[in-house]
């Protein structure tokens, strides 16, 4: 009986090792098929050759060139930052768009114009080829932007290719130049994270896919910029270090960077079938998606001066505790942004359980800001538009008046010039000087405002320039559908006020390769007609964006009362000057710039250096240190002045700062 068993054994083994030889012979003709066969069935395509294809036309073109275009196609997975060297720029690189039967991959670079809302297309003969799930980041000590890796896949993502190559973007001349490094360099990635440090380029995490699975990656790496060396700190076995994995946020910090969340897929056991009569219960490996919510401190020391050319830095993880008031629940494709000492967080899904009809979702718009040093998140949300008080209404009313009796002068005088002349060519010629003013007037026309807002999404790309945010596409499912946002908005952070609306097209509609049963198929046409717009055939009826979103609890009774606490105790503490509800940086830097001086002036005097700063440069780090400590507390000073809005309070004015010879009831007392 044993022999028998050991027979069959061997026949399923020697069965499984046939498939699997027929299987890559099958692929190996595939890879081979010559280009005039029809491969549009084909799941793997020979990647590598369809990238050089790619090279030889990009080669083509003999210089950069830029061109104004349309809003870029909808993608995800593209990369946006504010121009390093232009505050009135930003850029977009690269990207792919699924539309459920083929995938596309982008390697065009956008630049968008804020000041004339314009967007300009650039080719060059040398940029990066096309991509996804890249990474970017601008350099500490220098006004370019480093590029590094990023994914390509066949059009029915059958295979991927994964880059290693790495970029450097002259912000100003739009130029690409490939870095080719001394010795070793990080392996191929995408979904990894890229920071700045002084003169350090930091690259950790990511995954690569091999269509079979998904390997998460925990290495860390550091690029010299000076040198052109890539460097590979060895840690301690025993040294704690973040968990593998990607999609996380990554922020610069002047000791180094900080790193929070991210997502992976960790390996695990499941039960499986029925428990037998012995208790016994049959079990299988199966990888289990995980949120991180750990946050990290990557300490880097520089080499001594006197250290060779090519030393390594030190680095040093440093685990923090679990941030306070962090996004609950936990979410994935939350997407951060580094803004004066704090990550700006925007959106996220939850998968709340796996029901008969697949997973269900729950999406969000929420913004949240990360203060790096205290460890801590505060929800950010629209100001309600003020009333405009009773005065300015009249005032208005009056202009509106003035303006009204004007134009009906205007009129009844150019009236009676025509009667008096009684010419026709006269009154066309004056029709035509009216056309031409019009056409004189500026062509940037006022972008729609939004009250709340853009509907919830993941996954969506995000970029500061000075202190605006701009939202870029991201993703949203309903079912088995997923919808790519052709739009982008922008927010002020300091007033938060309102969302504008960039641009904003309609989703095209999702493809569908699968044919269904014919009972499927009339269900299904009955549940569209109750779901979809029945006049808008290119895009898509989604859930209207205006709707406010589920408010979520962002910590218990007991986190908000320890919040408070640490809040006061740490002002205690702090004896610098601090802003007043509805402050701002130029009034708080007027009435405490003597403090801030004689704060800056301490610290130089203990370090030797006061006499060699300037008064103009003693001032301008006044100002810095009052710009941090304004951003700083701007979370707990808009808390404070929307309480205050609501109890009917539109400003708060000190005593002290009055004239003299104003009378107050305190000077009568």
């Amino acid at each position: 009986m044993v022999k028998k068993v050991k027979k069959s054994k061997t026949a399923e083994q020697k069965a499984r090792v046939s498939a699997k030889q027929n299987k890559k012979a099958a692929q190996r003709e595939k890879k081979v098929k010559p280009k005039g066969a029809d491969d549009s069935d084909d799941e793997y395509v020979d990647l590598e050759a369809v990238l050089e294809e790619y090279a030889k036309k990009q080669a083509q073109f003999l210089k950069v060139t830029e061109t104004i275009c349309s809003p870029p196609y909808p993608r995800s997975s593209a990369t946006i930052i504010g121009s390093p060297s232009n505050a009135k720029e930003l850029f977009l690189f690269g990207g792919e768009y699924y539309n459920g039967a083929l995938a596309n991959f982008y390697n065009d670079l956008y630049i968008y114009n804020i000041d004339r809302d314009e967007w300009r297309k650039v080719t060059s003969p040398n940029s990066p080829l096309p991509r996804s799930g890249h990474a970017w980041c601008r350099g500490g000590n220098a006004e370019v932007v480093y590029l590094f890796g990023g994914e390509f896949s066949s059009p029915k993502q059958g295979t991927f290719y994964h880059y290693n190559d790495f970029w450097r973007l002259e912000p100003s001349s739009r130029e690409w130049t490939r870095l080719e490094s001394k010795g070793k360099s990080p392996p191929a990635r995408s979904g990894h994270r890229l920071v700045y440090y002084k003169n350090y380029i930091i690259l950790f995490g990511g995954f690569q896919d091999t269509s079979h699975q998904t390997k998460y990656l925990q290495d860390l790496w550091i690029y010299d910029c000076h040198n052109y060396v890539w460097h590979n700190p060895a840690l301690p076995h025993v040294t704690q270090k973040p968990d593998s994995r990607s999609s996380f946020s990554f922020h610069p910090h002047d000791s180094g960077a900080v790193l929070y969340g991210g997502y992976s897929r960790v390996k695990s056991s499941a039960m499986v079938g029925k428990q037998t009569k012995g208790g016994g219960q049959a079990s299988k490996s199966i990888m289990k998606p995980t949120i991180h919510q750990d946050t990290w401190f990557l300490r880097i020391t520089q080499p001594s001066l006197d250290a060779p050319v090519t030393s390594s830095p030190n680095v040093r993880w440093e685990r923090r505790k679990k941030p306070v008031n962090s996004p609950n629940p936990p979410r994935a494709g939350a997407t951060q942004v580094y803004h004066k000492g704090r990550g700006i967080l925007f959106g996220g899904v939850h998968d709340v359980e796996e029901s008969e009809e697949g997973i269900e979702s729950e999406f969000f718009n929420e913004i949240f800001a990360f203060n790096l040093e205290r460890n801590r998140f505060f929800p950010l949300s629209l100001r309600r538009p003020k009333a405009a008080p009773r005065k300015q209404l009249n005032d208005e009313r009056a202009a509106k008046r003035g303006r009204g009796k004007a134009d009906e002068a205007e009129l009844l005088k150019n009236l009676a010039a025509l009667e008096a002349k009684g010419n026709v060519a006269e009154s066309d010629v004056m029709d035509i000087d009216v056309l031409q003013e019009e056409e004189a007037a500026p062509l940037k026309t006022p972008k729609p405002v939004l009250n709340t807002m853009p509907h919830p999404r993941f996954n969506s790309q995000l970029a500061v320039q000075g202190d605006m945010l701009y939202i870029f596409g991201g993703t949203f499912e309903r079912g088995d559908r997923e919808y790519t946002f052709d739009e982008m908005y922008a927010v002020d952070l300091g007033k938060l006020n309102s969302v504008e609306e960039i641009y904003r097209r309609e989703p095209e509609n999702w493809q569908v390769e699968d044919v269904e049963s014919d009972s499927n198929s009339d269900e299904e046409d009955d549940s569209e007609d109750e779901d979809t717009d029945v006049g808008s055939t290119s895009g898509v009826a989604l859930p209207s964006s205006t709707a406010p979103a589920t408010p979520q609890s962002v910590g218990g009774t007991e986190n908000a009362v320890e919040m408070d606490l640490e809040n006061t105790e740490s002002m205690a503490r702090d004896n610098k000057p601090h802003p007043r509800p509805f402050e701002s940086l130029r009034e708080f830097f007027a009435r405490t710039s003597h403090d801030w001086q004689e704060i800056i002036l301490i610290g130089l005097r203990e370090n030797d250096s006061a006499m060699t700063q300037s008064v103009k440069e003693v001032r301008k780090h006044a100002f810095d240190a009052a710009e941090n400590k304004w951003w700083d507390c701007r979370e707990e000073i808009t808390a404070e002045e929307e309480r205050q809005e609501e109890a009917g309070i539109g400003e708060v004015s000190s005593i002290a700062d009055r004239p003299l010879d104003t009378a107050t009831a305190g000077r009568r007392r």
